[in-house]
């Protein structure tokens, strides 16, 4: 029994009798952190959640912002955690089955997907099985359903050996006319359930993500795995987009986490209702199940109805269409209660409001103090990870081997054996396709929509304040890059066992960052996602706020990041500071991470961001000729993703780089600042690009030859060696 003593107490007061077994099992999993989020909802409204665009919020399957006068983007993203590291493509795949499913639930179709995932280094032959095979449950369902995954990113750290980390992001555009919520309101209204049967799949999934992994789960709680089944999720896409069309339908919901009573408990609560179920009526694959099991299943490429008892005969016609398994299980009742009949007598009896709103629980959190003046926000440590994590010095060292070392480590190397198996090209409106800043959907003639996802855990680990800022920042770089305005975020925490003060601390913080950066940005969170218990026999994931966020472009606006022409000037934008703790430099250099990560300074992060997102709506001459932003493995990095992926070199003067007096070059070159853009321009509007820029910024070179040239440094190297070096790495691993 997940249930603390203190909640069975609070259900038998207000249900005023003891619960029977099938109670308790509804009770578990709606009182479960997955399903409640008990621990993080104070924290949660620290988030802006309301702006001009904003259509809807969080609380439901997804959010919604405007796009067009007449077209919005839906968009929502989930964890899948604890089942990939059971079992990695079956998890994977349903991680994917349940954001599409959330997407149609809001009436839209699904036009994009993403995934942010995390992994031991592939030196482990388990990590390499879970990488392999997580990609491969991506790759296989999405394929299948036919909807481009076009856009992600990949994290490695020995951390995440035991605990891989899978969140998955999904878009789709809807008539804003015929937006859907997951609503039962009115009395009389019939439940509708349709799609694949129910089976003995999933039961207890949303409990066994909300507690720790041991060693044996993989045995024990493989049950708690669903099963996906793409081919049926194609024809419940479009059995219900035909049915939204034809129908007036009252409320869609899809079964996900929780199964039948997470859904229709939800929908009656919203509604300000109730709701019956009649078991017997209920589509099953298996035979012999009891109430608890058919309650309690998870079983994937199911969806609810609402509509009126005059709709169904058509309904069920579409769905015969189809060859879908559907019946009417109920109907919405003014009682206020979820009950639960089989064969004319009732087994359970549960307010919904008890169901879908449990009480939150005030968790303990330790937070400290840093005496370092320019940090000024409290930052979650233990003190096992001040002991372990001590400042360091850093050494030069021989530049242009080092360069190419970083190109090759598998954070920063080419990420082009998993997307390569990801058809990003299906539904033909993918303009800027994997391995850019942020992938680009086209919603008109005029119009399209950027889409990123960013997180670097290890600069949350050693502080969460700047590392959830940092991964808001830098996923609204990403998406100004290819010329977008940022029009909202959606996010997934993920994090260790909240019932440890150290953890929840972090948590805490890191949430304060996102929250006071999406302020200034006017960027509202309108959907999301928290994970916790990411942790097996006491190895905790690093603190992972994976974050996504959406920006909206006018297709003649869009710039890529690779340079194009010789005698382009290069520009660099934003200044860069001495900051290389949890770099990638670092962790190549010492095989760990210390000390202080970039601080974001929210203030400069704006200026400067804006000043690019300016340049690019203004450059009605197409002056700029490529746009990449500066993150993991700093200027070095970034110039040379621009030279290998154009085909040509560059000339760079190191000493012409805005920074703080006193950096060394290792950290010109290295360091992971945020607040930086690195621009090329036709060389007859150096000039004029310059003077319209009121923040930090120089030209430190020229595009041109076939090779990187670093003035000041040793660095001479060949794009092709360069390229070498940063293709293929992964794939050797894998092969």
């Amino acid at each position: 029994m997940a249930l603390t003593d203190v909640e069975l107490e609070f259900v038998k007061k207000e249900i005023g009798r003891e619960p029977n077994q099938l109670e308790y099992g509804m009770l578990e999993i709606m009182f479960s952190e997955h399903c409640s989020y008990k621990s993080s909802r104070p924290i949660l409204k620290l988030f802006p959640t309301e702006g001009e665009k904003v259509i809807l919020g969080p609380g439901d399957d997804a959010g919604i912002v405007e796009l067009t006068e007449k077209l919005a983007l839906v968009i929502g993203m989930e964890s899948h955690n604890h089942p990939s590291a059971i079992e990695p493509y079956g998890g994977a795949g349903t991680g994917i089955g349940g954001i599409i499913r959330d997407i149609i639930s809001m009436g839209a179709m699904p036009v994009a997907l993403l995934d942010s995932l995390r992994f031991g280094y592939l030196e482990d032959e388990r990590s390499r099985y879970l990488f392999e095979y997580v990609v491969k449950g991506i790759s296989d369902y999405g394929n299948r359903v036919g909807i481009p995954t076009v856009g992600g990113e990949v994290e490695f750290d020995n951390n995440f050996q035991f605990n891989p980390l899978v969140n998955v992001i999904c878009a789709g555009i809807v008539d804003k006319n015929n937006i859907v919520r997951g609503i039962a309101p009115n009395v009389g209204d019939l439940f509708v359930l349709m799609g694949g049967r129910t089976g003995r799949d999933g039961i207890h999934g949303v409990t066994f993500a909300s507690r720790e992994l041991i060693t044996t789960s993989e045995i024990e709680d493989r049950p708690a795995v669903q099963i996906g089944d793409p081919f049926t999720k194609k024809q419940v896409l479009e059995a219900c987009l035909e049915a939204l069309e034809k129908i007036d339908v009252q409320g869609l919901k899809d079964l996900g986490g929780g199964g039948l009573t997470c859904c229709i408990s939800e929908m009656s609560a919203k509604g300000g209702n109730g709701g019956t179920v009649k078991l017997e009526k209920i589509p099953l694959r298996e035979e012999g199940m009891t109430p608890y099991e058919i309650m309690l299943s998870e079983s994937q490429e199911r969806m609810v109805f609402v509509i009126h008892p005059h709709d169904r005969i058509e309904l069920m016609e579409i769905f015969e269409k189809y060859e879908l398994p559907a019946a009417v299980i109920g109907e919405v009742t003014d009682t206020g209660n979820l009950v639960i009949n089989h064969e004319n007598e009732v087994i359970a009896n549960i307010p919904t409001e008890l169901l879908s709103d449990p009480p939150i629980i005030e968790r303990e959190c330790v937070v400290e103090q840093y005496v370092k003046e320019d940090i000024k926000r409290p930052i979650s440590r233990s003190d096992e990870q001040q002991e372990n994590y001590p400042n360091v010095e850093f050494e030069d060292l021989e530049l242009n081997d080092f360069l190419l070392k970083l190109l090759s480590s598998q954070n920063i190397a080419s990420k082009e054996w998993v997307y390569g198996q990801y058809d990003h090209e299906v539904q033909i409106g993918t303009l800027i396709k994997p391995g850019e800043d942020s992938a680009v959907i086209r919603v008109d003639d005029e119009t399209a929509f950027a889409i990123t996802s960013d997180c670097n855990s290890s600069h949350t680990k050693l502080n969460p304040y700047h590392g959830g800022a940092g991964a808001i920042c830098e996923a609204i770089r990403n998406v100004v890059a290819v010329g977008a305005e940022p029009l909202c975020i959606v996010d997934c925490l993920n994090f260790g066992n909240p019932e440890r003060p150290e953890v929840f601390g972090q948590f805490k913080e890191c949430v304060q960052g996102m929250a006071d950066v999406a302020n200034h940005f006017h960027t509202p969170v309108i959907s999301g996602n928290v994970s916790f218990y990411n942790e097996t026999e006491g190895v905790t994931v690093n603190p992972s706020p994976v974050v996504s966020v959406a920006g909206l472009v006018k297709i003649k606006d869009i710039k890529t990041s690779r340079f194009k022409k010789e005698r382009d000037k290069i520009i660099m934008i934003g200044k860069t500071y001495s900051e290389m703790g949890g770099s990638e430099y670092q962790k190549i250099l010492n095989g760990t991470i210390q000390g202080q990560p970039p601080e974001v300074r929210i203030e400069d992060e704006y200026n400067v961001t804006m000043a690019v997102l300016d340049l690019i709506r203004n450059d009605s001459d197409n002056a700029l000729t490529a746009v990449h932003d500066c993150s993991t493995g700093g200027l070095g990095v970034a110039i040379s993703e621009m030279a290998i992926s154009g085909g040509l070199g560059a000339i760079i003067d190191l000493s012409e780089i805005p920074a703080e007096e006193g950096v060394e070059n290792f950290e010109t070159l290295f360091s992971e600042s945020h607040g930086r853009f690195i621009i090329s321009v036709k060389e007859d509007s150096v000039n004029e690009v310059l003077d319209k820029l009121n923040v930090p910024a120089a030209v430190i070179g020229t595009v041109g030859g076939d090779s990187l040239i670093i003035n000041g440094t040793s660095i001479n190297i060949p794009v092709s060696l360069l390229k070498n070096s940063y293709i293929g790495v992964i794939e050797k691993f894998m092969a």
